[in-house]
């Protein structure tokens, strides 16, 4: 019998900053914004581009190292796999939201370099998760205008190509 695949390969660029939370049981969770153009011409040879936000979620110690080293306007390479899930609004509606559960990500600006990040804002309602807790940036954290810190190489960056056991206690929702 046949494995099924789940597997998400993209670049684009941040579109905002990083933000990280912690569980209840520790892991780190960061959630970010990345913005991939697609450009086409059409049979009358006009060319479109066309802009998709992707939510991207990154836990434990990737997730940290997403949270150190990437910014608004990085562009990146993330590798995972797609998941939807479901939680009841304040209104006692059910929501949906698909997000990409990264396993491997590269930086592909290089050093100092940002790009443009497209003004276009995602058509999706970020969730309020209650079971997380948004953490202060740590004490030796970087002032806004001063160059985030040397590139980490791409075999520094742990790779997740293997699931991890998860446990339901991690589960943030």
């Amino acid at each position: 019998m046949a494995k099924d695949l789940n597997k998400v390969q993209l670049t684009g660029h941040l579109g905002a900053d990083p933000e990280m939370r912690y569980t209840a049981q520790g892991s780190a969770v960061t959630t970010f914004r990345v913005a991939s153009n697609r450009t086409w011409r059409d049979k009358d040879g006009n060319t479109h581009e066309e802009t998709e936000w992707f939510r991207i979620v990154a836990w434990d110690k990737l997730g940290e190292i997403c949270n150190q080293y990437l910014t608004k306007g990085t562009r990146v390479y993330i590798e995972g796999r797609l998941q939807t899930r479901k939680w009841t609004d304040r209104d006692g509606q059910d929501r949906y939201t698909t997000e990409v559960i990264a396993q491997d990500m590269i930086i592909l600006s290089p050093k100092g370099e940002r790009g443009p990040v497209p003004d276009v804002e995602p058509s999706y309602e970020e969730p309020v998760d209650e079971t997380v807790r948004r953490i202060p940036p740590p004490a030796n954290s970087r002032p806004a205008n001063t160059p985030p810190p040397a590139r980490t190489p791409a075999s520094k960056i742990p790779s997740r190509n293997q699931p991890q056991p998860i446990d339901d206690e991690d589960i943030p929702f």
